[in-house]
């Protein structure tokens, strides 16, 4: 699985941290993050003027989080991943550099006043995407690795929500900021749901000892099809009581999931609890979405449980074990300091979801502060315990 190889070595003129996806996306989405959350505390929690161009503030935020963060993250991993499982390279040194590159300067260009600008960053980000699919395809076809097309897909329509979301920001698609938000947020969680199928059970297995976690096919396909048509329910009617019974039937059966799984094993080791911690905050997203139909729950609420507590949680989670597998070192036994950082940023996600729910409304920019310096928090303790580990060649 994902962390049973470790990196080839580089040749001499490839710098160590350019020698799989893993190194410069996990530097970059780490580092992005921890910028790209400073700079909306400050703006949103502090009142600081800092001029973003050409795209709403709320709209600015969502899109780095997804599109710049997460996208970062997914490419790292998913082009280490799938050499293991086709046995084929993806890109390494000046290639890898050069995707890396229009993926960072497509960053910079919400920060340039010019308009030519706004059309720049559209061009890098999907030149970035493109590269990164064609890169994964080609590892694919040349292996004949079929069962991989699914993923493919959801790269290919990561691009297409981009996509959309830029026709919005130029006003050729009315309500495509909206929808390219919503698409590409949910596209990351059909990815973490398909990849924590695929390794949690494995990781379980493998930590704790067990000879077999607990699977269903049928709850697989029904989970894959009820959250199909979930997805664009709720990117189409969001408030409607189909997309609310939908969310509901989600939250049983990912219940259902995490119940098969559960063993109080899995408490005892940091990279293992981190990974069903994101898991239940997504299955807590479909709850809030129901309940929100019920009773008065801004839909934030439900989105930060996906974005903060799902996507945020399994990413800083997959980033640890991965920046550790692949560098030859020994993942049952990771630095201390990352139970700190996955604590923080489980407790970030309490507070931004849970607080303001149960709290006096006087209290609620306190609590996203809170969240908002947690999260800082987590992402730094990350880059200090990782970010050598990310940069030199693997331990012997």
């Amino acid at each position: 699985m994902v962390n049973q190889i470790s990196d080839d070595q580089p040749s001499h003129n490839t710098a160590p941290w350019l020698s799989l996806a893993f190194r410069p996306f996990f530097i970059g989405a780490g580092l992005f993050s921890v910028i790209a959350i400073t700079l909306w505390m400050l703006i949103y929690s502090f009142g600081m003027q800092i001029r973003i161009q050409h795209i709403p503030l709320t709209y600015w935020h969502a899109h780095e989080m997804i599109f710049g963060y997460g996208l970062a993250v997914i490419a790292g991993f998913l082009l280490t991943a799938v050499i293991n499982w086709t046995g084929v390279k993806t890109v390494t040194g000046i290639p890898l550099l050069l995707m890396f590159l229009l993926w960072g300067a497509a960053r910079l260009m919400p920060f340039i006043e010019d308009r030519s600008a706004l059309y720049l960053m559209a061009s890098f980000d999907s030149l970035f995407c493109l590269f990164f699919a064609w890169s994964f395809a080609r590892s694919v076809f040349i292996s004949k690795q079929w069962k991989q097309l699914g993923i493919l897909s959801k790269i290919l329509l990561l691009l297409a929500s981009n996509i959309i979301f830029y026709l919005g920001v130029t006003g050729v698609l009315p309500d495509g900021m909206r929808w390219g938000i919503y698409l590409g947020l949910y596209l990351i969680i059909a990815l973490i749901l398909m990849m924590g199928r695929r390794v949690i059970p494995f990781f379980i297995e493998m930590a704790t000892g067990q000879e077999e976690v607990k699977n269903s096919k049928l709850l697989d396909i029904s989970s894959l099809i009820l959250f199909l048509f979930f997805m664009f329910s709720d990117i189409l009617a969001p408030s409607a009581l189909v997309t609310a019974m939908l969310a509901l039937a989600l939250t049983i059966l990912h219940s259902l999931r995490l119940y098969m799984w559960y063993t109080i094993s899995v408490w005892t080791k940091p990279l293992l609890w981190v990974l069903f911690v994101a898991y239940m905050f997504i299955t807590a997203g479909f709850a809030l979405k129901t309940a929100g139909y019920f009773v008065d729950i801004p839909g934030f609420i439900s989105l930060h449980a996906f974005a903060f507590g799902g996507i945020g949680i399994m990413t800083i989670g997959m980033m640890a074990r991965v920046s550790l597998g692949h560098t030859g070192r020994d993942v049952s036994n990771p630095p201390k300091g990352l139970s700190l950082v996955f604590l923080l940023i489980t407790a970030g996600a309490i507070v931004r979801v849970f607080l303001p729910m149960i709290t006096a409304s006087q209290y609620y920019m306190t609590w996203i502060a809170l969240a908002q310096f947690l999260w800082i928090a987590s992402f730094s303790i990350f880059l200090y315990l990782c970010l050598p580990i990310l940069v030199r060649q693997e331990v012997s």
